[in-house]
């Protein structure tokens, strides 16, 4: 661990996002309080102002404070998307650490869970339990985690039962250890890289499915400030006005992408002799994963 993280300090891309990404959840954590408006509050008189030491973004069709948005809109689609990562990785590493370690019977009855919920797009079923529970942050995050928990137990579990091929493993099988003791001592510290790739890599697309659900009317609901209700607020001014929808779509692009290189950069941290064709057949695979969703 000492080496990865020596090796993580050394690449500057990895610093560059892991210094942005805190500064959009530090953000959106603080936005009650650095925010300079009301996120809510409408001003028509002061509609489609122009970007101003006032209003540093302008303000949209309604006279809000865009950057005041911007801020609020972090709370919910960054720090939504984070919760609902949480919720999916707890499911995946307790269920994934269960067959990857028992084998038989239970994981043979959980990988058949999986293969029924794998069977259905993840985005298909996303809009079908957002359409039987209903528009709502909360719906949204049932929804997500319910869409792509038994992609995460697949893999987790693929993982657990590399490390329990491993010697040491063995041993402290022989030895008499716990099965908490093995699981938290040898198996997790070593598998937890790997799952946190896997986690940072897909966040990017947590917050493309919540902002695609809000753009689409399906997800938050106005006049909750969020970026993709953002962009379907300013779609129906976008010939007259088109730079009310910079904001929100940069903000997007830049925190999709950042989590994209910041998963990339740990991937490598975990694994320095990572060569040129390993990476591309790991990007196979989740591009793969992705066709397969």
């Amino acid at each position: 661990m000492v080496g990865f993280w020596k090796r993580f300090k050394a690449d500057k891309i990895a610093l560059i996002v892991s210094g942005f990404l805190g500064i959009v959840v530090i953000s959106a954590l603080l936005a009650p309080f650095i925010s300079p408006y009301d996120p809510t509050v409408l001003d028509i008189g002061n509609k489609f102002a122009e970007p101003s030491t006032a209003h540093w973004f302008g303000t949209d069709q309604l006279g809000r404070d865009t950057f005041s948005r911007i801020l609020w809109g972090g709370r919910v689609t960054v720090l939504l998307s984070i919760v609902t990562m949480m919720c999916t990785i707890g499911i995946g590493i307790i269920l994934g650490f269960t067959a990857g370690y028992f084998r038989g019977w239970i994981d043979e009855i959980v990988m058949r869970i999986c293969d029924i919920m794998l069977s259905f797009p993840s985005e298909v079923l996303i809009l079908t339990m957002v359409g039987i529970l209903g528009t709502g942050i909360v719906n949204i995050v049932i929804a997500t985690v319910i869409a792509k928990w038994p992609w995460y137990v697949r893999m987790i579990r693929s993982i657990v039962i590399q490390f329990m091929e491993k010697n040491y493993i063995r041993f402290a099988k022989v030895s008499g250890c716990s099965i908490g003791h093995i699981v938290r001592k040898h198996v997790l510290p070593g598998a937890i890289g790997e799952i946190g790739v896997l986690a940072t890599l897909d966040t990017g697309s947590i917050i493309l499915n919540i902002s695609a659900l809000s753009f689409l009317g399906l997800g938050v609901q106005a006049p909750t400030a969020e970026w993709g209700m953002m962009l379907n607020e300013a779609k129906s001014i976008m010939i007259t006005n088109p730079q009310n929808m910079l904001p929100p779509g940069i903000a997007i692009f830049l925190v999709v992408a950042a989590f994209n290189f910041l998963g990339d950069s740990i991937q490598e941290a975990l694994n320095p002799q990572l060569d040129k064709s390993y990476k591309i057949k790991r990007q196979s695979i989740f591009k793969r994963k992705k066709e397969m969703a």
